[in-house]
């Protein structure tokens, strides 16, 4: 059974019944108890159910088309090998009792996954998912959930509000997902997260920004910072020449965690 068709199937019966438990899902989808651990969490990440020891339950019985709920569910299980390498290999770059900044995207709430075992980190965050993620054990992260207008379809907040509160911290590190990386620098496609990213550089002393293969020489509109100002780039593949070759000019470090299944560097799909 192909993954995506399993998760629909765990969602039917999670429709049906209320809560199910990994045994009787892998039961049912003739899998393993590891298998549908893995497809719990991705579901858990695209907002479409929680975990409870031993099980699931569903949060709302939204239906499958609601505004923003494919396009989100979509973005966090593409290239979902390579934002599990990158990630994990990010988190480790981290010490215990950092502060960091960490705006809102698929690829930030995979590093807050991988980010969560770590211990006394103080994080700022626009994201309620990463909140609720470093927030579940509130005896190890000390976690501050910015306010501002919410974007419903990647649960984030910005505007305004958002850009004030940012002005009253200052941190070790701004952890960044981007759109696109560019030999000038990364972009990003919406005004308001471009303008949340910039003012979190502006408290940062260092900037480490979390990108896979896919956004590399993508379009985008919206400058966030250049090359000169990233400190590290962590990535699944090696960029293309040009990106490498601006990266090492501008002295930024290039970090790549490939992941075993990976695709080719050039694939773009």
């Amino acid at each position: 059974m192909q993954p995506n068709h399993r998760r629909e199937q765990i969602l039917r019966l999670l429709r049906d019944h209320g809560r199910q438990t990994v045994d009787s899902l892998a039961r049912a989808m003739g899998t393993s108890e590891a298998t549908i651990r893995r497809d719990l969490v991705d579901l858990e990440d695209a907002n479409r159910l929680r975990r409870f020891h031993g099980g699931a339950r569903l949060i709302c019985p939204a239906p499958a088309d609601a505004p923003g709920e494919d396009a989100f569910g979509t973005r966090l299980l593409h290239n979902r090998a390579g934002k599990q390498a990158l990630t994990q290999a990010a988190a480790a770059l981290f010490e215990d009792g950092a502060s960091l900044f960490i705006d809102a995207g698929t690829t930030t709430i995979a590093f807050a996954h991988a980010l969560a075992a770590r211990r006394d980190l103080t994080v700022i965050t626009n994201s309620l998912e990463v909140a609720r993620i470093l927030g579940e054990d509130p005896d190890r992260h000390r976690i501050h959930l910015l306010g501002g207008e919410l974007l419903p379809e990647m649960m984030e907040l910005v505007g305004r509000m958002t850009l004030q509160q940012i002005g009253g911290y200052r941190a070790d590190h701004v952890v960044l997902t981007v759109g696109s990386v560019q030999e000038s620098g990364v972009l990003d496609f919406d005004e308001r997260e471009a303008e949340v990213a910039i003012a979190m550089i502006a408290r940062a002393r260092r900037l480490t920004v979390l990108a896979d293969r896919t956004k590399m020489l993508k379009p985008a509109v919206f400058p966030v910072a250049s090359l000169a100002q990233i400190t590290r780039l962590v990535t699944d593949a090696p960029p293309p020449p040009g990106i490498a070759r601006a990266l090492a000019q501008a002295g930024a470090e290039l970090v790549l965690a490939p992941a075993t299944d990976a695709p080719a560097p050039d694939d773009r799909a």
